[in-house]
Order: C-alpha cells, then structure tokens, then sequence
C-alpha cells in the first residue's frame, strides 16, 4: 500500500529505498572500517583514537537512520510486495527469500549492536565485546544481500567494491596491530 502524497511519484519510493539502502551499506562500512581501526589501537597524535571512537559512534547511528528509512520505503513500495514482519525477520519472505532474509537478519545483527551499544555501560565489557564481534557477521551479510537483491546498476557493484577492500584493507592493519604487540 503506498502512501500518497503530491510529491511522490510512482518510482519515489523505489528510489529512496535503493538509495538508502546503498548509503546506509556505505556508511555500515566505514563504520565497520573505523571500529577495526579502533580495536586495532590504531592512532596518531594529529588523530587520537578517540576520535575515531566517536566518528564509529555517530556513523554507526547514521547507518541506522538510512537503514530505517531503507526499511520503511521498501515496505511502502508497491514495486514489490515486502510487507514489514517480512523485512526484519529472516527468511519469511516470498519476494527473493534467501536475499531479503539476509537483509532481515543484518537489520537484526545491527539493532542488537545498537542495543548493547546503548546498553554498554550497564554490561560486562566482556559479554559487550563478545556481541559486539557480531558486526563482523552482520556486515558481509549486509554485502550479500545487497549484491543478491539491491545490484541492479554498476555503481551500486563499484560501491560494494571499493567497500570491500576498505574493510578488507582495515582487517589488515588490524591483524598487523595484534601481530605487532604480540612481539
């Protein structure tokens, strides 16, 4: 059921929902980007970590925000028929099951992190870290569900890509880092 209104076309929602989508995989990235660099003690005296600690922070939110509006316009769109249960619990869905269910369970992964994120200081930071590690989980769940279902347009691939090797080039600095004080 789409919501009228005199500025929203047949195809608004359409492309709000991919825009989000890709701006919020975008922003998860350098999110999941900053938090590797973060655990890795990664900093310098121009950039502390706590500054790489508080953009974490609020990318991450951000994330959340695009995320929620993704959510909310492929649930309006009549394009196709994804109603909101089939949208954030995993593999109930008719519409491309395996894809969109990978899409529900990131949604899930990324509103646990933001739970315990909130919930950080009344929790042990073993049992926070321990969830936290999930985001390595929810990430590349979010990257498969977007290259199954969202990848119709070359720069949506190129985004996906340059976000990869971002990640992947993060993970090593960070590998580097625990080999480094492990000598």
């Amino acid at each position: 059921m789409t919501v009228a209104a005199p500025f929203i076309g047949e195809s608004t929602y359409w492309y709000l929902a991919r825009g989000s989508g890709i701006i919020s995989l975008s922003l998860f990235t350098i999110a999941v980007s900053l938090g590797l660099l973060t655990a890795g003690r990664i900093s310098t005296s121009r950039w502390p970590r706590f500054v790489t600690e508080s953009l974490h922070r609020n990318i991450s939110l951000a994330s959340v925000v695009f995320l929620l509006v993704h959510i909310v316009t492929i649930v309006l769109d009549d394009y196709v028929s994804i109603g909101l249960l089939e949208a954030v619990v995993p593999f109930i869905g008719t519409y491309s099951p395996l894809y969109l269910g990978l899409g529900a369970l990131a949604f899930d992964v990324i509103i646990m992190l933001v739970v315990t994120g909130v919930l950080r200081t009344k929790m042990s930071f073993r049992i926070w870290r321990l969830i936290h590690w999930m985001a390595y989980i929810g990430w590349p769940v979010a990257v498969i569900h977007t290259i199954g279902i969202g990848t119709d347009q070359a720069w949506s691939l190129i985004t996906v890509g340059i976000g990869v090797a971002l990640v992947l080039t993060c993970g090593g600095y960070r590998v580097a880092s625990v080999r480094r004080r492990s000598l």
